[in-house]
């Protein structure tokens, strides 16, 4: 027997996985084509196989556990003190190389996300006062403007790509505004979200391009504040470090862009696919808000999150779940669980009670998600009034998705339309 073998692993049969992974021998891999291409299936196949709490392997056949039960979700999202945020606890840690692509939002940082308690609550309490002070009706204003700046920039085409030219560059434009970075600096900081947030090649390295744009801010905002976000952070008498203001900012503006992005694209795409959302001669189409909902039940951008860590041995929707063990959030998961939603779509409408925003001590924090909708609603809505016959260029099945664990969105949304006039 060797230094690293136990008599339990001297006695088992050959080819058997060591004792700690034996509830991962059937481990569903939360990577490649088929997840990439048809998570909805996924889940209904993991539910059938392995119930609320699924045995997976990240990026690396990392194991961790998926929970897509609704009510097994709420329990993880309820219980801050055992199932906590600091990834400290992993006990996988052993097993993740220095470069791993999802290492940049796992690895601990003093950050309103990685924080529990007091200390949590001290580093929210900042960042939502720094979102109440934005003024929602100069909000929506705003993003109309941008808006039809945008469409201006490709209505007389007659053709666009709605993901590269609307729906990334819109919010972006919008954080530009609301964290007073310069225009310039928007789309470079948008191509490094998205990389880091895709995970694979490159991911490390846009991370740290997206940090370092967020330390030159605060620079700024302390010689010259002014009535953006950053500069409440500055003020706010939490009194955080720059270090934890740096990591703040990332998680802010990273919340407000990439998944913002993909809220925008995904409701786009199922107005143009879903004949519900057709412009009839008998009433017209359903509204821009009900896409919106339904997407944050159906298609919600971001699907999972690896985010908590057990404290101690518990059970969980019937499995065992060790101390240290990572939790990945399935949100979209849960979502769709037949024991909240028993058909698909029963429900959606007007029910605002999906996991889209997460729930608890590390929901999204107030007024985040009111904020999202008015810029999400606001693109939307400029849109299809702008493009009133705008309509896809492809089949809805040549639609492709992004390769990543955590976001769900389109790699492009082509369509045409009839070429508009410009407004400026």
């Amino acid at each position: 027997m060797t230094d690293a073998q136990s008599p339990a692993d001297e006695a088992r049969p050959a080819g058997t996985p060591p004792a700690e992974h034996l509830a991962h021998a059937d481990a569903v891999r939360l990577y490649g084509p088929q997840y990439q291409e048809n998570p909805t299936e996924l889940y209904r196949e993991m539910r059938r196989t392995h119930g609320p709490v699924v045995p997976v392997l990240l990026e690396g056949d990392v194991p961790a556990w998926l929970v897509i039960g609704y009510r097994e979700l709420y329990h993880v999202l309820s219980n801050p003190k055992l199932f906590v945020r600091d990834s400290r606890r992993w006990n996988a840690w052993d097993r993740i190389p220095p470069d791993w692509p999802l290492m940049a939002f796992i690895a601990y940082q003093p950050s309103v996300l990685f924080t529990d308690g007091p200390e949590h609550q001290r580093h929210s309490a900042a960042i939502s006062a720094a979102l109440a002070a934005v003024d929602q009706f100069e909000l929506r204003s705003q993003c109309e403007r941008i808006a039809d700046e945008l469409i201006d920039s490709f209505a007389a085409r007659g053709e666009a790509d709605l993901m590269a030219r609307y729906a990334h560059p819109m919010p972006v434009l919008v954080s530009a505004e609301l964290f007073g970075l310069p225009k310039t600096e928007a789309p470079d900081l948008a191509r490094d979200v998205m990389a880091a947030m895709n995970g694979g090649d490159g991911a490390i390295e846009a991370y740290q391009r997206f940090a370092a744009a967020m330390l030159r801010l605060l620079a700024a905002k302390r010689e010259r504040p002014g009535p953006d976000i950053p500069s409440r952070l500055l003020d706010h008498p939490a009194g955080l470090t720059d270090e934890e203001l740096t990591h703040d900012l990332i998680i802010t503006m990273t919340a407000g862009q990439d998944a913002m992005a993909n809220w925008i694209g995904n409701t786009l795409r199922l107005m143009l696919t879903d004949d519900r959302f057709a412009v009839t001669l008998s009433g017209g189409r359903r509204s821009a808000g009900q896409a919106l909902n339904e997407v944050l039940w159906e298609d919600t951008p971001g699907q999972n999150s690896l985010g908590r860590w057990a404290t101690q041995d518990t059970h969980l929707g019937g499995r065992l779940i060790k101390a240290g063990d990572g939790i990945v959030l399935g949100l979209a998961g849960a979502n769709a669980d037949p024991q909240v939603r028993p058909e698909s779509s029963a429900g959606a409408l007007g029910n605002h009670a999906h996991m889209a925003f997460a729930h608890g001590e590390h929901g999204c924090p107030h007024p985040a998600p009111e904020i999202a909708e008015i810029i999400a609603q606001t693109a939307v809505e400029v849109l299809l009034d702008r493009l009133p016959d705008v309509r896809l260029t492809v089949s809805p099945d040549e639609l492709r998705w992004r390769p990543s664990m955590q976001m769900r969105g389109l790699t492009a949304l082509p369509v045409t339309f009839t070429p508009a006039h410009v407004t400026r």
